[in-house]
Parts: C-alpha cells; sequence; structure tokens
C-alpha cells in the first residue's frame, strides 16, 4: 500500500501546532489539556508530557522545558508529603485517594478538589519522567537541576505502582492498569538513564521495573501474549500501545508487542483511527487522534511505513479550517445513543486538545514529514 502525504499541508499543520501549543502555555509553564473546554482547563502530567515531547521535537524546547520546570516546583512544593507517603508502613491501612498526587493541577500548580475529579491516577507521573529523559537526551540540557524531583517520583512509583488507580481515561478505579504499569515501567526506565539517582535510587528504580514486569508477565496479558487492559482483564486499550512504544515493557517487533498491535486493530481500529475501548460510551466512544499517533508511531518503529503515514493522514483529516485538532470524532461511533448525554453535560467535544497537536508532532517527526 501507498500512501500519498501533502508535505507542504503537514508542515504546515505542524507549524500551527507548535504555534498553538506555544500560545495556550501558562506563564508558569503549565500546559492546559484544551483551553476553552471549562473542565479541561488544568496541566495533567500525562497530557504535558506528550504535549512537551511534542514541542521539543517540533521546534520549541523553551517551552518544553519550561514545562519540566514547573513539573519540578511542582513536586518539589510536594517533597514532604511524597515521603511521608512513601514511608507509610506497609501495615498501615492504604492512603484514601485525596492523600495521593492528584493527576491535575490548576495552571499556577495548586490542587483543585472542588469538583470530585477522578484524581489519583500515577501514570502521568511516569510519563513525566519518561519525556523529561527524552528533552534531556535531545538538547543536551543539564538533569542534575531536576535530580530532587526525579529521585521523589522514583520512590513514589516504586512504592505505589501496583497500587489500582483511574487509568488514563479516569475510570476503573479499582483496577491495576497495565497502561499504568506500562507508564511507570518506561519513566523509570528514564530515570535511571538520566544518571542523577543515589545507588540506593537506582536499586529502587530497577527492582520496581522487574516487579512490574514480572505483574504484567503473571496477569497482565492475553491469550497469544498480547496486553490486556488491566491485571486479570479479558479486554484490550487502546492505551495499551504506549507500552510498546514509547515505554518499552514490550519491545514493538517482538511476538509480544506484534500480538497487542493485532488486537488493537482487531477490536478498535475502523479504517483509521483508534477507538480507546469497545465499551466506550464517552461521547459515544469515538475514534481518537492521540491513539491514532500512538499506533502510527508503533507501525513507524516495526516497519509499517505506509501505515504509519496513513495514521499521519487521517489525524490531520480532523483539523478545522483554523488547523485545531479534536479530542475525538465520530463517523462511526461505538455508542451513538450516548453522544448527546455528553454533549448536554459539558458540551461538544474539546477542540483544539492540545494532546492531540503534541501527538501529531510526535508522529510527523518520527516520520520526517515536519521537517
Amino acid at each position: 500500500m501507498s500512501v500519498v502525504i501533502d508535505s507542504s499541508r503537514m508542515r504546515d499543520l505542524a507549524a500551527r501546532a507548535v504555534e498553538l501549543i506555544a500560545r495556550h502555555q501558562h506563564p508558569s509553564g503549565a500546559y492546559p489539556a484544551a483551553p476553552s473546554y471549562p473542565v479541561y482547563r488544568y496541566s495533567w502530567f500525562r497530557d504535558g508530557a506528550f504535549i512537551a515531547e511534542g514541542a521539543s521535537r517540533g521546534g520549541d524546547p523553551g517551552g518544553a522545558a519550561r514545562f519540566h520546570d514547573w513539573c519540578a516546583g511542582v513536586l518539589l512544593a510536594r517533597a514532604d508529603r511524597v515521603s511521608a507517603l512513601v514511608s507509610r508502613p506497609r501495615t498501615a491501612p492504604a492512603p484514601r485517594h485525596d492523600e495521593f498526587l492528584p493527576t491535575r493541577y490548576t495552571l499556577d500548580g495548586r490542587e483543585d478538589h472542588t469538583d470530585g475529579w477522578w484524581n489519583f491516577q500515577l501514570d502521568g507521573y511516569g510519563t513525566w519522567l519518561w519525556a523529561l529523559s527524552e528533552h534531556v537526551r535531545r538538547h543536551g540540557a543539564d538533569p542534575s537541576r531536576y535530580a530532587e524531583a526525579v529521585a521523589l517520583v522514583v520512590r513514589y512509583l516504586a512504592r505505589f505502582h501496583d497500587t489500582p488507580c483511574y487509568d488514563w481515561w479516569e475510570e476503573h478505579p479499582d483496577q491495576v492498569h497495565v497502561a499504568t504499569l506500562g507508564a511507570i515501567f518506561g519513566g523509570l526506565g528514564g530515570a535511571l538513564s538520566l544518571g542523577v539517582l543515589s545507588p540506593e535510587d537506582e536499586e529502587t528504580a530497577l527492582a520496581a521495573r522487574r516487579s512490574v514486569r514480572a505483574l504484567v508477565d503473571a496477569r497482565g496479558r492475553l491469550p497469544g501474549g498480547s496486553l490486556a487492559k488491566w491485571l486479570g482483564s479479558g479486554s484490550v486499550d487502546g492505551s495499551l500501545l504506549a507500552c510498546l512504544v514509547p515505554f518499552g515493557l514490550d519491545e514493538p517487533g517482538s511476538e509480544a508487542g506484534l500480538a497487542t498491535v493485532a488486537a488493537v486493530e482487531r477490536d478498535l481500529v475502523r479504517g483509521h483511527g483508534v477507538h480507546r475501548y469497545r465499551e466506550d460510551t464517552f461521547y459515544g466512544g469515538g475514534r481518537w487522534p492521540v491513539l491514532a499517533a500512538l499506533l502510527g508511531w508503533v507501525h513507524a518503529r516495526t516497519g509499517r511505513q505506509a501505515d504509519a503515514l496513513a495514521q499521519l493522514a487521517w489525524i490531520a483529516s480532523t483539523a478545522d479550517a483554523a488547523g485545531e485538532l479534536p479530542e475525538q470524532v465520530g463517523d462511526p461511533l461505538l455508542r451513538p445513543d450516548r453522544r448527546d448525554e455528553w454533549v448536554r453535560r459539558w458540551g461538544e467535544v474539546a477542540r483544539p486538545l492540545l494532546w492531540s497537536h503534541g501527538m501529531f508532532l510526535i508522529l510527523a517527526d518520527e516520520l520526517g514529514v515536519a521537517r
């Protein structure tokens, strides 16, 4: 299969993405998930880390550095809290969700618990460690300035990596999600690569990575070796693609990695774009550009260049006249009867979603079509 790419359009969309991300970055360095969608006017470590990776690759390394500085500041402001959580005896009752670090912050780094958001997620902190290590490697930044924050996150993730929490989609808090474990695995690897950990923290990170792999191999796979949505689950999720690229829990070209891609393509891909999971009802369960970019990224690393380009072209096709990308698109929807309830609740689908723009930049750079 050959795919014809309009290189001029791709370069234009990439330039617009870099400009849009930079324009909406808060003076603090935080990236809002979506500047015009009320409940997304916060900064998630997960979304922001992928946005920063897109900026780092796409021509705004200064913006990416400011985001990483903001993350480090948020963490250092909570150093005592992290230390208290990590040192809590394992025989003590598990911390309440509101005692853990939240998944989102206000753009000036505060916590907002006024709306009952689903706030206990671990994957964002692993994703930040990975993105930070990529940025430092790419641009030759000094990692020592982040040493204390990195060590805090390593200890936090090592202590709680097997704790049930909300997944990427802020659902199922009673499960240990394989995509979350993948982000932790990749993040701890990124922390080790920075060379700023003490010998004790290095061993802590290595031991936690071994534990993550053992958990996944024991309870996080479907028949045939593909990754499962959560430990003990019998289903698949689009977020599992990140366990292959960029987090490296399974090598993308390995038997297990190829099995995961095959399962995602079988259950969640219709043409181009990727659904989150088969039972998705959020805005009717559309296809997500961020997941299309993940799939394209995996394809690019496994020699399926034409398929990767096709996903990039599909993402570009979802842009409006201003070049803004949405969170998801319908046609087809998995549950069209459930779309209107979300429109009544929160309005139309978020656009622009900065995470979508960050992922477009990552895939465009990976394929060399935006340079």
